[in-house]
């Protein structure tokens, strides 16, 4: 009996114990699931306050059972079902607290804390140079910007750590383009640039094939605090629940994520504008070649808005802030790689498509169309309209635009996730593949607006549930001469009233600006209501600027007379030369297209001067031999005579020139109206041009609607 009872001692005691362990655990997962319960911060704080006092309530339960287990000795055999209940109550503890780590973890990592910058030290593909070793007796390009991570501070590391300004001649430029042009005519052997060069310079005709003509040399990385980067990529303390900004930017990478983000060629580049208190959002595509200030270039020169990304996206932030007027709070920067997955989580999106595209897939293999009208787009064909330009009539614009409707798209689909698993497939591929200065307590109150915006009805006819206004920025296409690049580019440059228009907008979403109430309007019953478009105009002026043309060919009086017109300064001196007509102009101090607000003093014209009588040297000129001699560069025949024409083509081998009468609305008889080789163009093998001249007896011609000028994108 004694034996007995000593045995069920032993027994209670192994189950008292049990019991205590299994309780030590529900406790710790009980706390691990109420500290993850309270890092959702304002998402339904009293429901989750409520939750956590019972939580805790359970645990002084449970705390209050096992004592008197313990004191009065109970059976084990009573004490089954608590165990039970315990791991019960352990595995929804682990299942909650997981799962909100989980979705935390996502949402905190969309904010990289860290920014990695790689700079490396490149050459041309031809150099002999292939180490940081053979770097010795060479000239070497570096930005003078101290405040460039990549350009300027991990550069000197290099050369400090690898004693480079001992061997070598370390030269400062205030830009990449001018530095990379010196690069590729060999007046320095090398230079320090970001990894991202060749995204950065592809769209400039010049360097298409900029990874191909270089080589890198070597490479480091660093991972800076974005505390120490720059203050304008840090979080505001501005809450959620007031009017603001955000500034979404595109980055083309063929990786999936986001992990070196230091720089990048804005490939898009919207701004938004949303107020959660009326559920109103604007909505402006910025074209990637719009020619404004540039605010870390020196003097704020301007230049395409997307080289802003160079310097990373503090410079973009500036630049815009600049020629807005309008301060942005947040950024987001997104992998396109990204969307693709991003909308295959969503179940694909609805969109209305403007007309059939073709564009390379996301790994730039196969090729990827889509077909106008109604579609449901997976991630690849999302893609397709986020990414296509060049089949589009209004190009990086039209681009933008189709962007917007990706991005309502995707709002609008939100709505179909109906599980945790579409969430954290969701939050996962959005953390990889996005960083922004958002902090984590601020992405997480879009829980209150995405509720306030689902509790409220959709919209019937279209399905919108946020009212979105999109807006427009109207301009018009320059070939401006570009000082850093030493090249003629194409730009967008923005016509003023309608950049006024658009911030007005803007400023009113954001409740900068009282909203002007429109009292009457026209309208017919029998045609469809469409959204205005703020900023598309039509407006009577714009902001064209006023360019130096190409005075080759020209006569004095030609040139005098432009000069005049335009209030620019001009200088002629006479060299002699055969190769161009006497008397016209075959050289100039200043480039073709540049800015003549630009200008320094005078522009100095070269005119020709017929060689002395005696001087018997009278060779023909051979284009197929000497391509780049300036005189078998083209004229602009238009601003020439007929005589002047015979008489620059007369010292040209094989270059035969046909006269052609035409009918031309508006021109004088006898007037050189057109030319069959562009003006500014090289010849080079045997070649013919035709030249038309107006006739006597023009009838009036109506223009054709098919006709369309097509503007060269750089």
């Amino acid at each position: 009996m004694k034996k007995e009872k000593e045995e069920k001692r032993k027994i209670s005691k192994a189950w008292t114990i049990i019991l205590t362990i299994i309780t030590c655990i529900a406790l710790v997962t009980n706390a691990y699931s109420i500290y993850n319960i309270l890092l959702l911060g304002p998402i339904e704080p009293l429901i989750r306050y409520i939750i956590v006092g019972i939580m805790i309530l359970i645990d002084l339960i449970i705390i209050i059972k096992l004592f008197i287990i313990y004191k009065r000795h109970r059976n084990p055999k009573h004490s089954i079902l608590m165990l039970f209940l315990l791991l019960i109550y352990i595995l929804i503890n682990v299942l909650i607290g997981y799962m909100i780590n989980r979705v935390y973890g996502s949402i905190n990592s969309m904010n990289k804390g860290y920014i990695t910058y790689t700079t490396d030290l490149i050459t041309l593909k031809d150099s002999k140079i292939n180490d940081i070793a053979d770097v010795k007796d060479l000239e070497i390009g570096i930005i003078d910007d101290k405040e460039s991570i990549d350009g300027y501070v991990i550069s000197q590391e290099i050369i400090k750590e690898n004693k480079l300004s001992e061997t070598n001649d370390i030269n400062s430029y205030s830009d990449y383009s001018s530095m990379m042009d010196d690069l590729y005519n060999k007046k320095i052997d090398a230079l320090f640039i970001s990894d991202n060069y060749p995204s950065m310079f592809q769209g400039i005709s010049q360097y298409e094939n900029i990874k191909d003509d270089t080589k890198i040399i070597f490479s480091k990385n660093k991972k800076v605090k974005k505390d120490n980067a720059d203050s304008t990529l840090l979080a505001t303390n501005k809450p959620i629940t007031e009017p603001f900004t955000i500034l979404l930017m595109g980055v083309d990478s063929e990786m999936d994520g986001l992990d070196k983000n230091s720089v990048g060629n804005g490939d898009a580049l919207i701004l938004i504008t949303f107020n959660p208190k009326t559920l109103n959002a604007t909505m402006l595509s910025i074209p990637r070649d719009t020619y404004v200030p540039i605010a870390c270039f020196a003097n704020q020169i301007e230049n395409k808005i997307t080289h802003a990304a160079w310097h990373g996206e503090s410079c973009m932030i500036k630049t815009i802030q600049n020629f807005t007027d309008i301060n942005i709070d947040y950024y987001v920067k997104i992998n396109f790689k990204g969307v693709v997955g991003l909308v295959d989580a969503l179940g694909g999106i609805d969109v209305e498509v403007p007309q059939r595209l073709c564009t390379d897939d996301s790994n730039r293999g196969k090729t990827v169309c889509i077909n106008e009208g109604l579609q449901h787009l997976d991630g690849e064909g999302a893609l397709v309209l986020s990414r296509n330009r060049k089949q589009l009539d209004n190009g990086d614009i039209g681009r933008g635009l189709n962007q917007q409707l990706v991005i309502q798209a995707m709002i609008n689909q939100i709505k179909n996730i109906n599980n945790v698993n579409k969430l954290l497939e969701i939050l996962d591929m959005v953390s990889r593949n996005m960083d922004t200065n958002l902090t984590t307590e601020q992405i997480l109150s879009f829980y209150n607006i995405a509720k306030d915006i689902l509790s409220r009805k959709l919209d019937k006819e279209n399905g919108e549930i946020v009212n979105v206004q999109h807006l427009f920025i109207q301009g018009n296409g320059q070939m401006i001469y570009d000082e850093n690049t030493r090249m003629v580019l194409w730009n967008y440059v923005p016509v003023q009233k309608s950049i006024d228009d658009v911030v007005d907008a803007m400023k009113v979403n954001l409740a900068l600006k009282d909203y002007e109430l429109i009292k009457e309007f026209d309208f017919s019953i029998n045609e469809d209501y469409e959204k205005e478009i703020i900023g598309e105009g039509p407006y009577k002026s714009n902001n064209n600027y006023t360019l130096l043309p190409d005075f080759t060919g020209d006569t004095k009086e030609q040139a005098t007379k432009w000069a005049s017109a335009n209030g620019v300064k001009v200088t002629f001196v006479t060299e002699e030369t055969n190769a161009y007509p006497n008397g016209t102009v075959f050289k100039q101090s200043e480039p073709a297209n540049k800015r003549t607000d630009k200008l320094k003093g005078s522009v100095t014209l070269t005119l020709a001067a017929s060689k002395k009588s005696n001087d018997t040297t009278t060779d023909e000129i051979d284009c197929s031999k000497d391509k780049k001699n300036k005189a078998c560069l083209v004229p602009d025949f238009t601003k020439m005579t007929k005589q002047e024409i015979i008489s620059w083509v007369k010292p040209l081998k094989n270059v035969n020139i046909k006269f052609e009468e035409v009918v031309y609305p508006g021109a004088t008889a006898g007037q050189i109206v057109s030319q069959s080789v562009s003006a500014n163009t090289y010849l080079g093998d045997t070649i013919n041009i035709t030249i038309g001249i107006a006739k006597d007896n023009q009838e009036t011609v109506e223009p054709d609607d098919n006709d369309t000028t097509e503007e060269t994108d750089e």
